[in-house]
């Protein structure tokens, strides 16, 4: 049992005088949880980004210039890596700002208010990703269809046999279901990592909800 349970038993078995003593031991434990789960999620987002900042910087060889180069991307892409960049550390400072309010919190109406703006942040920090994912896939499909040379000798050879339009339409479909499939593993990560975070955060919420002074 954990110790919110046990303050929460122990206020239970308390004269009715000695309630709200209790009711702010508690919101204190509460306050100290929801703090404590905002700082975490700050933390998670700094890694990731260093994480995909290294990632990057190792992938950058001269094969991966060469493709980008091949595909005309190289000008495109690392001015959408940069634009990407500015507004995950956009996510962070709000996250910071979100633990610094919550750390701050002196009432129960304001501390559930900031549970839910962070969860609200958390909320668009992941939907942005899977999309800003599923756009780049687009993208690179869309410049490789017009200037892959290899794609374009797959083509030559597809159009005797199964004719350009069942061409397309299939490579298409390829490239949706592995984007689906890629977008889909990042949605369960997140939904473990965050969704973890995210349903602590809820509890303390439901449990504040239930206090009466502010």
């Amino acid at each position: 049992m954990d110790e919110l349970e046990i303050l929460k038993r122990d206020w239970k078995k308390k004269e009715n005088s000695f309630n709200q003593v209790s009711e702010k031991e508690i919101y204190g434990m509460l306050h100290k949880r929801s703090s404590s789960i905002v700082k975490w999620i700050l933390i998670i987002s700094i890694l990731e980004i260093l994480f995909w900042v290294s990632l990057s910087f190792f992938m950058g060889d001269d094969e991966y210039k060469k493709t980008l180069e091949m595909y005309h991307l190289n000008k495109v892409l690392p001015v959408i890596t940069y634009a990407n960049y500015i507004v995950i550390a956009y996510f962070i400072y709000l996250f910071y700002k979100n633990f610094k309010n919550i750390n701050t919190t002196e009432t129960v109406k304001k501390l559930m208010q900031r549970i839910l703006q962070t969860r609200k942040t958390v909320k668009y920090y992941v939907w942005y990703n899977l999309a800003m994912t599923f756009f780049s896939f687009m993208l690179v499909f869309i410049f490789q269809l017009k200037y892959d040379p290899n794609l374009e000798k797959a083509y030559e050879k597809a159009i005797e046999n199964i004719g350009p339009n069942l061409f397309y339409a299939i490579l298409i479909l390829v490239y949706l279901l592995i984007s689906v499939v890629v977008v889909g593993l990042i949605w369960l990560f997140y939904k473990l990592l965050y969704g973890i975070l995210m349903k602590r955060l809820h509890n303390n919420y439901k449990e504040l909800e239930k206090m009466d002074f502010n």
